[in-house]
């Protein structure tokens, strides 16, 4: 028996949708050479990280093993699957592999940081390959909602990976290639050992859509409308931009794109290849001087972002244009799971400016992800010995299984830290890896376990007091103390200034505190905080975070 082993081990994207981060090792236990597939992030809600700029995966057992690591290979361009690549470079310092577009936005991420763009090296779609320590990498073109996205065959010294990334199965998808049954069947006949697999659309029984099928009703529904249109997408899906200014341009209007992503994926796109004929673009200043009627607006924001060109026009005007009665806002998108109340509140400042919002209708948006059939379909051509279902949250996973075992094959269901050993003829757990987030806080990064955004929280649901206290040398207090609060209603239950109250409070805790409390800082500290939490329920209900400041004057 070999005393290698092939492993897995999803970091992040494996029993959540985003931030995907999937490890592969062939060696010795625990000397495995090592690669890495995607880096991606995910965003923060103000529920569950208030004020977190990104969210990114936990990256700390591969940084452990960064000597270990032989390449880093991007699927394609989306964010949760290539946006934390220059955060992490540093960290890890491995070569970054990508084809052509995603290779263009990922250099551009990495100048942002100042790191050099040529550690993202192009790699040629399939037949080329790229090889990494016992790895031999290729770029296998398959359609999704971005352009050059790729799947990856992954040959070891112990049988052949191919790692689907989001895909679906289009042979029209308009902008990048379609899929190629004969191409695939051709890498199934070489023989796959495992399928590591996106699940996102399990659970959609009915058959995909074409991108191509949502052309023909966008441009009548341009065509119709009488005042100005301006219409959302995800800024990724090139094929849907050009889709929706092709319309514009065939209803006569002048198309202008808004939004710093929208303008960057074009570019990206020309500037690679993959987008030879877009329609000529207006500036937003050249739009907002002409006939309303003329002009179609393609802007970012369709999941509702507060800061997006979506929301800045729901807000009033935005590079000098306002929307009005009469006109129409399209969300050519669908809106992820958990963003529904920001787009429903741009729906709704939309509707109080009298315009007409068409949000939900499947006619101008197809998914890019796998339905059960096209999964079902890529069993079948692939005809793999095993199968990993990835990219999805848990329920997803597991029924991706039952799939999987529908079709006789071997499935597992691995979450986020599981290390799978894929050596042998079944896929069995090897041990338990610590994951967790990290989240980029401004300019800072710490993990989930450091207690900031707990702490943030807890201040957000209960509001702030900060009690300053000072003593003179013999342990008296000096004067009597004063109170600070933030997000606390100002008066409670006696009608007195909530202030008044607990200085009140305070100042009889520290008239009957004795030597010993008055002596000892932590002793006085939580006296004074428990005292200012109670005072504060029984006025406001509420128990709020205290900060407590003593000052001690020197002998």
């Amino acid at each position: 028996m070999s005393s290698e082993r092939l492993i897995y081990l999803p970091l992040g994207g494996a029993g959540e949708v985003g931030m995907n981060a999937y490890v592969y090792g062939y060696g010795k236990p625990g000397k495995e050479r090592l690669i890495l597939v995607d880096l991606g992030l995910t965003f923060p809600d103000m529920d569950n990280s208030p004020g977190v700029d990104l969210i990114l995966p936990d990256i700390s057992w591969l940084e452990a093993r960064r000597n270990q690591l032989d390449g880093i290979f991007i699927t394609h361009a989306h964010e949760d699957h290539v946006g934390a690549v220059a955060h992490y470079y540093d960290r890890l310092g491995a070569p970054i592999h990508a084809r052509a577009f995603t290779a263009n936005i990922a250099r551009g991420k990495m100048a942002e940081f100042g790191h050099p763009e040529t550690a993202v090296r192009i790699a040629s779609p399939w037949p080329e390959t790229v090889t990494a320590g016992p790895f031999t990498v290729g770029f296998v073109p398959i359609s999704h909602s971005i352009p050059e996205s790729s799947g990856l065959v992954i040959d070891t010294p112990d049988g052949r990976i191919v790692h689907t990334g989001d895909f679906k199965i289009d042979l029209t998808p308009g902008v990048g290639e379609p899929f190629d049954h004969d191409l695939w069947a051709s890498i199934g006949a070489a023989g796959v050992k495992v399928l590591a697999c996106d699940s996102t659309n399990v659970f959609s029984h009915h058959e995909g859509r074409s991108e191509s099928s949502v052309a023909q009703p966008i441009t009548d529904l341009v065509a119709d409308r009488p005042g100005m249109v301006v219409a959302t997408t995800f800024a990724s899906n090139v094929a849907r931009v050009k889709t929706l200014a092709e319309a514009g341009a065939r209803a006569g209007r002048s198309v202008c794109l808004m939004g710093r992503a929208m303008r960057r994926m074009i570019e990206a796109a020309v500037e690679s290849g993959v987008l030879t004929d877009f329609p000529r673009t207006v500036t937003p200043e050249e739009a907002a001087n002409m006939p309303r009627e003329n002009v179609m607006l393609i802007v970012t924001g369709s999941q509702g972002e507060r800061r997006a060109a979506s929301a800045q026009l729901a807000n009033g005007k935005y590079n000098g244009i306002t929307m009005k009665e009469g006109d129409t806002f399209l969300f050519s998108s669908k809106t992820i799971p958990g963003n529904e109340r920001g787009v429903i509140r741009i729906i709704n400042q939309f509707s109080e400016l009298g315009v007409d919002v068409i949000e939900g209708d499947d006619r101008y948006h197809v998914s890019g992800h796998a339905n059960w059939p096209d999964l079902d379909t890529i069993h079948k051509l692939l005809k793999p010995q095993m199968l990993i279902p990835m990219h999805g949250e848990h329920r997803h996973l597991r029924e991706h299984v039952k799939l999987a075992r529908a079709n006789r094959i071997e499935g597992i269901l691995a979450v986020n830290g599981m290390m799978i050993d894929l050596s042998g003829n079944a896929p069995k757990v090897a041990e338990y890896v610590e994951t967790g987030r990290t989240y980029l806080d401004g300019s800072v990064k710490y993990g989930a376990l450091d207690g900031v955004v707990r702490d943030r929280i807890r201040m957000a649901l209960n509001g702030h007091v900060m009690i300053n206290v000072i003593l003179d040398e013999e342990d008296e207090p000096l004067g009597e103390p004063w109170v600070e609060t933030m997000g606390l209603a100002g008066t409670g239950r006696s009608n007195a200034p909530l202030v008044d109250v607990l200085e009140e409070d305070l100042a009889q805790f520290m008239g009957r505190a004795g030597n010993k409390v008055l002596g000892d800082d932590d002793k006085l500290e939580e006296g004074l905080r428990r005292v200012a939490r109670q005072s504060a329920q029984n006025e406001i209900g509420k128990r709020p975070e205290v900060t407590v400041v003593i000052s001690r004057l020197a002998d």
